[in-house]
């Protein structure tokens, strides 16, 4: 999509390796390939090989991007430049609870999408259990023509819009620049396609209700209706997703419409009157500085800064004064000032109230692909890591059941190794990734995990008394790592800690299993443990990042 500003000559104050970073992250993000090379991002920037290398060494240090061999690819650390936006504009926070009782009143998807040009940006979807599941990411983007909300918000559109729109469609008539979507048949009728959106757009300014019958794609329906702010302009909209298996476009809006229409209501009321809770400590002053003495010319500080002011609206909500940007990245006013004239000129930002407001097309910067990462997907770099470290296996599992599952892992590299495979299944008593999640339910849910298991004698060491299993389950809690000698298998040693969401509940454990002859139990721990720590918190800021605004799949 054009950006805003285009038609305006670029400031002169702009950081150029600011405008520079930022386009590798769109094309990293642009596109069904996740690997990059930094010759494609050369042709796809238009930038010299050595800047893209020098705004890709930079990135991989500030944990957006990582490298494999010769290949780039989005890192969960830039996560934190859309959940910024999210946080900043309240609407996943404040709406989401509403969307997620709707979608279990209906028992289908409903999902919450704002305006982004003459495009439809998602920011949230309450999904439900299905074989033929329908999701959209946050930060997918559809064009407006092709989805019900896009005919509620096209509605407030003037004729400067309209003719954005008419060139975009003339640029790319098969909508091939919106991923979300299936491209449109080469034979279609443009003018037919128009004529459609303006009439749907005027029934839904009539009507406040608008439904998209097969527009995404076939045997896909939606409703929506708007959701206005206390002012009565529309701040975003609410929609119904259903399929024709299950209904017909009357169907669903029968269904949909009452029920929609009461969680527009409660909406509205959340945000008139938003909670009055604390906003999020800001970001820490960044580590440009320590960055730049360790690499020199290969480090783009000012990139860096930039990424650091935006990353500063996590703290705000409303508009943001220059004074208040400055002082959370901890930069100087006339620096964070350049920055923002930066992040303006590309429309990421613009200027509302006396201060500075973040937009919706920051989610372009890589956040659809990196929410729609899986706990496997985050955990898998780390373990690849961890394990020439340690030279052993490493594992990660979710309890499931009474049992534990395995859902990443990475073999160790010795002739004697722990021969496991992603989907095995061990009973949560006898490992130690069992007792670190075991340890971390609440002192009546254990209770009640404990007093359903009957242990099984596995080897002659395996704990099977209910007080012995209370015990250990206990100490591992309180010491915070497993430790399971030789109960599993005979020599089987293995060595857990905990992994975390950003709210700090355990969702899995991660692990190194080992032949118990290689060293002794005191040896074992003081090389293992800090190691297995570090990648534990590594995948647990990971799953923060990735899952702050968005469910994470456990795989």
């Amino acid at each position: 999509m054009p950006q805003p500003s285009e038609a305006t000559a670029a400031p002169d104050a702009l950081v150029g390796p600011l405008e520079r970073g930022l386009s590798v992250l769109r094309a990293m993000a642009a596109g069904p390939e996740v690997r990059h090379r930094p010759g494609d991002l050369v042709r796809t920037t238009g930038l010299a090989r050595s800047t893209v290398d020098r705004v890709a060494t930079t990135l991989v240090r500030l944990g957006m991007l990582r490298s494999e061999g010769r290949d780039l690819l989005l890192a969960p650390g830039a996560a934190a430049l859309g959940n910024a936006y999210l946080a900043s504009c309240g609407l996943p926070a404040l709406l989401g609870p509403h969307a997620a009782a709707l979608s279990e009143a209906l028992d289908e998807p409903v999902s919450l999408a704002v305006p982004d040009g003459d495009g439809v940006r998602f920011l949230a979807q309450a999904a439900r259990p299905r074989a033929m599941a329908v999701s959209f990411r946050a930060g997918d983007l559809l064009p407006a023509e092709r989805c019900a909300h896009g005919a509620l918000f096209a509605g407030g559109w003037d004729e400067a819009d309209h003719e954005r729109w008419r060139e975009r469609r003339t640029r790319d008539p098969r909508d091939t620049g919106f991923p979300s979507v299936p491209p449109r048949p080469v034979h279609h009728d443009p003018a037919a396609v128009e004529a459609d959106f303006l009439d749907r757009v005027r029934r839904a300014r009539a009507s406040g209700v608008a439904v998209d019958d097969q527009l995404i794609e076939a045997g896909l329906l939606s409703v929506a209706l708007p959701v206005r702010g206390p002012d009565g302009a529309v701040v975003c909209a609410v929609g119904v997703v259903g399929r024709t298996s299950r209904h017909s476009a009357r169907s669903l809006t029968e269904l949909a419409v009452p029920p929609l229409r009461r969680t527009v209501a409660a909406m509205e009321a959340a945000l008139a009157s938003p909670p009055a809770a604390p906003a999020p400590p800001g970001p820490a002053p960044g580590r440009g500085g320590a960055l730049k003495e360790e690499l020199g010319s290969g480090f783009l500080q000012s990139l860096a800064r930039g990424l650091d002011v935006l990353r500063a609206f996590d703290s705000v909500r409303g508009p943001a004064r220059l004074s208040v940007l400055a002082r959370l990245t901890g930069l100087p006013r006339a620096t964070a000032r350049r920055s923002l004239i930066t992040l303006r000129h590309l429309g990421y930002v613009r200027e509302e109230s006396g201060g500075f407001v973040l937009l919706p097309r920051v989610l372009e910067l890589g956040y659809a692909r990196l929410s729609g990462l899986s706990l496997p997907e985050i955990a898998t770099p780390h373990l690849v890591a961890l394990v020439p470290r340690v030279q052993e296996s490493a594992s990660v599992a979710v309890l499931d059941g009474d049992d534990i599952r395995y859902v990443a892992r990475v073999a160790g590299t010795r002739v004697m190794h722990i021969d496991i495979t992603v989907g095995t299944r061990l009973p949560a008593y006898a490992t130690s990734m069992g007792r670190v999640l075991l340890g971390a339910l609440t002192g009546p849910e254990r209770a009640e995990r404990l007093g359903r298991i009957t242990p099984e004698a596995l080897t002659p060491r395996t704990l099977t008394t209910p007080e012995g299993l209370d015990e250990a389950v206990a100490a591992t809690a309180a010491r915070g790592y497993g430790w399971v000698e030789q109960e599993l298998e005979e020599g089987l040693r293995s060595l857990a800690v905990a992994v975390t969401d950003a709210t700090g509940r355990t969702v899995a454990a991660v692990n190194v299993a080992l032949h118990a002859s290689r060293a002794t139990p005191e040896e074992s721990l003081a090389a293992l443990l800090p190691p297995l720590r570090e990648a534990a918190a590594l995948i647990s800021a990971d799953l923060a990042a990735v899952g702050r605004f968005s469910r994470v799949a456990t795989g």
